[in-house]
């Protein structure tokens, strides 16, 4: 897993876009000692360019389809083909996939379940059949960490497919007062990334009560989280960029 997320990150995803499928198979085949593993990396094939990604235009944005006979948005990988080649093969795994995905959701351990949310966003959701899994789940979930990934997930697909009564929904989440901080810190990042809307004074008024840096550090189990950060964890990094956009990136030279 190790090599084929350095794949990734090294714009040589299409030798990973290929192991998709049989991640899929590995990570829902229960007595696969290795499943919580493959679960955890096969999504990374099915983005592109999202580490360090915080603002408000890219952050959980699903950019546009690969051209034919073009480059695309995605960029060029080291094989000199179009990097959103690969992107759109390993998502249109992981749609075909979605069916035996879904019940991941329902897994005993917290961490399958935000990781099963984390690789169904990529999955192309016309129907909104995912999104609606979202939901369902969401509604009994307990865990702080898996609602939160639920509601990152939830913006995810709808940024891909927009649903005006999920971006409804979302903003309503980070107003409500009894959630839990993780769900409402996650709903005002989805629910800026869903919206051009001025960010309302409600929402730093929240943002900046709830935002700790002990709370940032625990919530980079978050996938999203964990990818978007750099020097800093990747809660701050979103809330710096999003609401705090002419702040300047902090150095990460410990000689500065």
């Amino acid at each position: 897993m190790g090599v084929l997320i350095d794949m990734c990150a090294d714009d040589s995803r299409a030798a990973a876009a290929l192991a998709v499928p049989f991640l899929i198979r590995i990570a829902t085949d229960p007595r696969h000692r290795h499943r919580a593993d493959a679960l955890a990396g096969l999504a990374a094939p099915a983005r592109a360019h999202y580490f360090g990604v915080a603002s408000r235009d890219a952050l959980l944005l699903h950019r546009s389809a690969p051209q034919h006979n073009d480059y695309d948005d995605y960029g060029v990988e080291v094989t000199g083909y179009p990097a959103g080649w690969s992107v759109a093969a390993a998502r249109a795994a992981i749609t075909t996939g979605a069916p035996v995905l879904l019940p991941l959701l329902d897994a005993p351990d917290p961490a399958m379940r935000i990781n099963a949310s984390y690789a169904l966003a990529t999955a192309a959701d016309p129907e909104h059949t995912v999104r609606s899994a979202f939901a369902t789940r969401f509604s009994k979930e307990q865990d702080p960490m898996a609602r939160a990934a639920l509601v990152l997930a939830t913006a995810e697909t709808t940024r891909a497919h927009p649903h005006q009564p999920a971006t409804t929904w979302i903003r309503e989440l980070w107003q409500d007062r009894a959630q839990a901080p993780e769900v409402r810190l996650a709903a005002a990042i989805g629910w800026l990334c869903l919206t051009d809307e001025p960010a309302p004074n409600t929402l730093h008024t929240t943002v900046e009560a709830l935002a700790s840096a002990e709370r940032a550090r625990a919530m980079d189990v978050l996938p999203w989280m964990a990818a978007a950060g750099r020097s800093e964890p990747g809660l701050l990094r979103c809330v710096r960029r999003m609401l705090h956009p002419d702040e300047p990136e902090p150095s990460d030279d410990p000689w500065t």
